[in-house]
């Protein structure tokens, strides 16, 4: 187990049966939690519950039994985690605050629910998540539109509140507010183009000044709206903005009550649609991305960066500088392995295209169309300075990209040709001269088992 031909070895994965959605992700003493629709008894969706996993450092994961089980109400869809720190529930029986998860139950889902609705309701842990149990009052808040889900819960401090924002139907979210997650009022409605499912909200500072922070609402497929919240209202200041152009990225969700001085937004997104033929699994999560926003002269965006730990688990690392292209092309041929972290800073000069391929899957920058194009995905990747740089996370079964240091992400999963993948670095039409290149090695994560 753990080391299945189509395992990844440093993306999370359930130990056996399918997997979507990450829910309720949140830290606590010591601990990142990650929840996750899951279906216990086989490799396809259904039967939603919610599995649980542990980690200290976001790359060692433990699966440990799972949180929610179907009841009822419905089965378990998707939805988010507090840590109540105020005990605005009244939950608390201890020393501990009460940590509650606030998910949708999916009525119709099951034998159980037939003729239900789907509704928000509350499960919450007095011992520091180790056991959970159902509020007695569930649901907290009723059916607003026919199949609403997908419930994200922040503190907003200062109204000293509780703020829901949820999925409705079609493209259209709402905005709730509570005093003590269990009575909701509505805030008001918010429609997002092209866009389903598990919401997010969250606010940054921009290029890290404290005095200059902005909010982000953020919809299940990464596009997302950059504005203000006033603990009443979102009001979008810039257009809906894409957050990953890759094949596979979704129902993405960020940590809540990482504690400061850290307090970084930290995000997992669901690779969606990945394939692992003969596994005893199903699905993927992304790798965990520490998400900033950053001044352009477009306005902030978003970039998207793997978190800081990886490089503890970074081994035999070679690297390459001032490797000169003419047209002729490819310079560097160099065996690697299945589990790669790769970055390259290319000088453009006069060339058509530039990239790199890694086990036979090309990453691929045009650079008069200012495009970065991979596993039929195009992102658009304006040079800095006349240089690109990319870093790419290649795992056994997906090809995470990122370029100018996170303004662009692509999330893609793919089954690479090669058993132990051949990086090469390439030129067209003209000379480039790839100024660095460095490739590491990513050890696995999992226990020997």
């Amino acid at each position: 187990m753990y080391n299945e031909t189509h395992r990844p070895q440093f993306h999370f994965s359930a130990r056996e049966n399918w997997l979507n959605d990450p829910n309720g992700l949140f830290f606590y003493d010591g601990q990142y939690h990650l929840f996750f629709q899951h279906n216990p008894f086989g490799t396809a969706w259904g039967n939603m519950t919610w599995g649980h996993a542990l980690s200290p450092d976001l790359l060692h994961w433990r699966q440990v039994e799972h949180a929610l089980y179907p009841d009822a109400l419905g089965t378990m869809f998707s939805g988010s985690a507090v840590v109540d720190w105020h005990n605005t529930t009244g939950f608390q029986a201890g020393d501990q605050p009460p940590i509650v998860l606030i998910y949708t139950a999916a009525g119709g889902t099951s034998p159980e629910s037939q003729g239900k609705p789907f509704t928000q309701c509350l499960a919450f842990s007095t011992d520091g998540a180790q056991t959970w149990q159902k509020y007695p009052g569930n649901p907290v808040l009723g059916e607003q539109r026919s199949g609403n889900r997908d419930p994200k819960v922040i503190w907003h401090d200062p109204t000293r509140r509780w703020i829901i924002t949820l999925y409705l139907d079609e493209n259209d979210f709402a905005l709730y507010a509570s005093p003590d997650l269990i009575h909701w009022e509505h805030l008001h409605d918010l429609v997002a183009p092209d866009s389903i499912e598990c919401p997010d909200l969250f606010r940054l500072p921009v290029d890290g000044a404290p005095g200059m922070k902005k909010w982000v609402w953020m919809a299940g497929n990464g596009r997302y709206y950059i504005g203000d919240f006033d603990g009443s209202r979102f009001n979008p200041e810039s257009d809906l903005l894409t957050g990953d152009w890759g094949a596979n990225f979704y129902a993405c969700q960020t940590y809540s009550d990482i504690p400061d001085p850290d307090a970084r937004r930290i995000q997992i997104a669901w690779m969606k649609d990945g394939q692992y033929p003969g596994m005893p699994f199903n699905q993927q999560m992304s790798f965990p991305c520490e998400i900033r926003l950053r001044d352009t002269p477009h306005g902030p965006r978003l970039t998207r960066w793997p978190v800081r730990e990886i490089e503890r688990i970074w081994a035999d690392r070679q690297s390459w500088e001032n490797l000169h292209l003419d047209s002729r092309g490819i310079l560097l041929t160099a065996d690697a392995g299945q589990q790669l972290d790769i970055s390259v800073s290319i000088g453009l000069k006069d060339a058509r295209a530039v990239g790199l391929e890694i086990g036979g899957v090309a990453i691929r920058y045009d650079c008069e169309a200012q495009t970065l194009n991979c596993l039929g995905c195009t992102a658009p990747l304006a040079p800095e300075d006349g240089r690109i740089h990319l870093r790419c996370l290649l795992d056994r079964t997906s090809l995470e990209v990122y370029g100018n240091r996170g303004l662009v992400s692509m999330s893609s999963c793919c089954l690479p040709s090669e058993q132990n993948a051949v990086l090469r670095i390439f030129a067209e039409g003209g000379g480039s001269v790839f100024e660095q290149v460095t490739a590491s090695n990513v050890l696995s994560t999992w226990p020997k088992e």
